[in-house]
This record gives structure tokens, sequence and C-alpha cells, in this order.
């Protein structure tokens, strides 16, 4: 199973951005997209901006991985029981 991760774009600089997900900055090749510009969201995989995404999109897409988080921890909690 592969994982991308929504990112926002924070700068560009020729085929490289540096993007923000989830307060987390990196960079990441943009080289696969066209049109890409500052603030823009997309999908990151193994490094590499896959697919622009809304705003919306990205937002549901890190609740999603919030509540998940949320259930794991439940879950290691009744673990240590």
């Amino acid at each position: 199973m592969c994982l991308s991760i929504p990112s926002k774009v924070i700068s560009i600089n020729g085929n490289k951005a540096m993007v923000s997900a989830g307060g987390t900055e990196y960079e990441a090749s943009i080289q696969l997209l066209d049109d890409v510009e500052v603030d823009d969201y997309v999908l990151i995989h193994t490094g590499f901006a896959i697919q622009k995404i809304s705003e919306e999109e990205a937002i549901k897409t890190f609740d999603l991985i919030k509540a998940l988080d949320a259930i794991e921890d439940e879950i290691d909690k009744e673990d240590k029981r």
C-alpha cells in the first residue's frame, strides 16, 4: 500500500519546492507536475509531488490522519492494561 501526504507549497526554486505537512517543512520535487504555485496543495509520495489537490481535500485528509492517530492511541492504552 502506498501513502501520499498532503502538503502546502511554501516556496519554489526550479523543480524543487519547500512544502509543509502538518507543520514539518521539507523539500520535494515538483518535476512531475505542471503549473504548481506557492500556496497550492500537493500530494507527496517518496519526495515527489504526484498530484495537486484542493485545500479542502488536504484538510479532510489531515483530519482523517488525526482521527486514525487518536484511534491508535486508544488501542495502545488498552494494550497496556
